[in-house]
């Protein structure tokens, strides 16, 4: 018989309170004013969309820069641990999870290499294909800082309750799907 895992507490649904006025509403009412023909529905969650990045990307920054990295390293780092032992990929699948150009992904891997996070190996399958590989210390720091990272994310996503998460993250992905992309 397996020991029953303890269930996560349910987090309390935030009581509804009417929304702050931010400097996005100054914005609008200032080119409603100005120009009260245009609608500016659009423009609004455009500039909250940036400002949220704003804050969410200060505090990722914030985070990986304790433990040495930047975003795009703890990407690669991230990427190789959760494919599974041996934690390698060849460059076109961290290509693809990271979807930037081939450059940007040698540049990460030169870096994360030069930190003996990440190491390059011939592939026994193809004479002209690379593996990326998490060397032991790789493996040690992602372990070490994947569980202070999700605390940090769910830090920011905080005021938000559960349902409000959930209608944010279908609203997002839909508007993601509708650009084509899936990440």
């Amino acid at each position: 018989m397996q020991p029953e895992k303890p269930e996560k507490p349910e987090k309390p649904e935030k009581p509804e309170t009417a929304p702050e006025r931010d400097a996005v509403d100054v914005i609008v009412e200032q080119w409603n004013r100005a120009r009260p023909e245009l609608s500016t529905d659009a423009m609004a969650l455009i500039g909250r969309f940036n400002r949220v990045h704003a804050h969410v990307d200060a505090g990722l920054r914030g985070y990986f820069a304790q433990h040495g990295l930047d975003f795009s390293e703890f990407d690669v780092l991230a990427t190789l641990r959760r494919s599974g032992a041996p934690y390698e990929l060849n460059a076109r699948a961290l290509l693809e999870s990271a979807m930037v150009t081939s450059g940007a992904i040698t540049n990460r891997v030169d870096r994360l290499s030069a930190k003996g996070l990440v190491e390059r190996n011939p592939c026994p399958t193809d004479r002209r294909a690379v593996l990326i590989r998490l060397t032991p210390a790789g493996l040690a720091l992602i372990e070490g800082i994947i569980a202070g990272h999700i605390e940090n994310e769910e830090r920011l996503v905080d005021p938000l309750t559960p349902d409000e998460r959930t209608q944010l993250d279908a609203l997002l992905r839909k508007l993601l799907a509708a650009f084509g992309r899936r990440g």
